[in-house]
């Protein structure tokens, strides 16, 4: 699963030109900005993926489902003691 934060550094450029924007809030925009699809990615352990999709809503079995796991390992992630799906 990834996740572009390529929006996340439009929403930085757009507060850091603010003129409410305090120069302690500003934030540094690189100088020399990478186009490739790797610097705009993020790559998330497999169960920072379950904690995401848990906290989407969705049910401890679709989640098992959509990361080909078994319901008690998404369980285990967790860290419930009971098999909720």
């Amino acid at each position: 699963m990834s996740i572009s934060v390529s929006s996340a550094l439009a929403t930085a450029s757009v507060a850091a030109n603010s003129p409410s924007t305090s120069a302690a809030q500003r934030i540094q925009q690189p100088t020399n900005q990478q186009t490739t699809s790797s610097a705009d990615t993020v790559r998330l352990t497999e169960a920072q993926q379950v904690y995401q999709l848990y906290n989407q809503g969705q049910a401890v079995s679709q989640i098992a489902s959509n990361l080909s796991l078994t319901v008690s390992a998404v369980n285990s992630y967790l860290g419930n003691s009971g098999s909720t799906g």
